[in-house]
């Protein structure tokens, strides 16, 4: 009981009240270690990021839990990874869907900062007994392709860019939008969800309008949108959420229209 106790200390357990949420588990990094250092930072965490931010009703706990896994892996934030993990198991998001998560970001933010995310959770997988057949498949069955669609988009690509970098352009239809948008283990919502998140957290600006208009197409709403940029405030910074908006607010105006 006496080797628990720190852990103990360092939580704040998850309720369903609407006021409390419920802390991710800090380990050796309790909050009395927090509160030596950097006390005020440690009543902010508490009272503003997990009593108001993720009690906020525009987006579910399990969407949270995405948005900030990918966020982390985007930034390479691993240290964060182990604690966010267990909340999203806890909050709902399968096993399968972290595993493609990692493997969706490997093109998104680079394989380095993937591989970096597999100590961390592989962590939590043991801790929760997942195994093997939980997790993303290697070659399952893809999702249907919208051909036309995708024909408009390569055709794009290749005009602009065909000249400077011909393989780029073809690995671009054939790994990502022919194969890795296709896999089935994230649903396309939450796919895209994740690459925006990953977008803002890395201030990737130019990229966020293709990509959130895709999300608010595979059902993602106004609202969520708005509120997976302020929940990134949090966890990317200010500069990344506050760059996000006028792309944000340019997408709802012509959708609106």
């Amino acid at each position: 009981m006496k080797r628990l106790a720190p852990i103990i200390a360092g939580a704040i357990i998850m309720t369903t009240t609407s006021t409390e949420a419920r802390q991710p588990n800090n380990e050796g990094r309790h909050l009395e270690q927090l509160r030596s250092v950097a006390p005020a930072l440690e009543q902010y965490t508490q009272d503003r990021l997990y009593s108001d931010v993720w009690n906020r009703p525009g987006l579910s706990r399990r969407d949270r839990s995405l948005v900030t896994i990918a966020a982390l892996i985007a930034r390479g934030e691993t240290l964060e990874l182990t604690q966010y993990a267990d909340l999203a198991i806890e909050s709902g998001v399968k096993p399968a869907e972290i595993s493609e998560t990692i493997t969706h970001l490997a093109y998104y933010s680079g394989w380095g900062k993937a591989m970096a995310a597999v100590g961390p959770v592989g962590q939590v997988f043991a801790k929760h007994g997942i195994k093997a057949d939980q997790l993303a498949a290697i070659r399952p069955a893809s999702l249907p392709l919208d051909e036309q669609a995708e024909a408009q988009r390569a055709a794009r690509v290749a005009e602009q860019f065909n000249s400077v970098a011909p393989g780029l352009v073809q690995y671009t239809t054939d790994y990502l939008f022919r194969d890795l948008w296709l896999r089935p283990d994230l649903k396309p919502r939450d796919r895209s969800l994740i690459t925006v998140a990953a977008l803002i957290s890395t201030g990737q600006v130019e990229q966020i309008t293709y990509h959130l208009n895709r999300a608010m197409d595979s059902g993602l709403t106004e609202e969520q949108a708005s509120e997976v940029i302020s929940h990134l405030a949090f966890y990317a910074g200010w500069p990344n959420a506050m760059s996000a908006l006028p792309v944000a607010k340019g997408v709802f105006e012509q959708r609106r229209s």
